[in-house]
C-alpha cells in the first residue's frame, strides 16, 4: 500500500544531512531528491539546500530547511496529497473550516 500522507520536518539548515543519516541508519530508507534554490533569496544563496526527499522504514517524508526560526523539534506536521482531497470532497472540507 502506498502511504498517503508525507512527514515534514522542519530544520535550521540541517535538513539534507539528517536525510543522509536517517538513510544509512534505517532499513528502507533512501535520500530521494534534493532541492536546491535556484537563485539568491533574501536569507540565502544559489545553491543552498531548500527542502530534501527521503523515505525512512518506506514512509516518505520532507526536510525543509526554513532558517534559524525553524529549528528542529519532535513535532512534524502531515502533508496531503491534493488527490486525497478530491476524493473525499470539497464539501466536507469546506464544513469544517472555522468561523471567520
Amino acid at each position: 500500500m502506498k502511504p498517503k500522507n508525507t512527514i515534514c520536518l522542519w530544520f535550521d539548515k540541517e535538513a539534507h544531512e539528517t536525510a543522509r543519516f536517517y538513510a544509512a541508519t534505517f532499513p528502507e530508507s533512501a535520500v530521494t531528491a534534493v532541492h536546491k534554490a535556484p537563485s539568491d533569496y533574501p536569507s540565502g544563496k544559489q545553491g543552498d539546500v531548500l527542502t530534501v526527499e527521503f523515505t525512512v522504514l518506506g514512509i516518505p517524508c520532507l526536510g525543509l530547511n526554513g532558517g534559524p526560526v525553524f529549528r528542529h523539534s519532535e513535532a512534524f506536521s502531515f502533508q496531503i496529497r491534493p488527490h486525497f482531497q478530491e476524493t473525499r470532497g470539497k464539501s466536507r472540507c469546506e464544513s469544517n473550516r472555522p468561523p471567520v
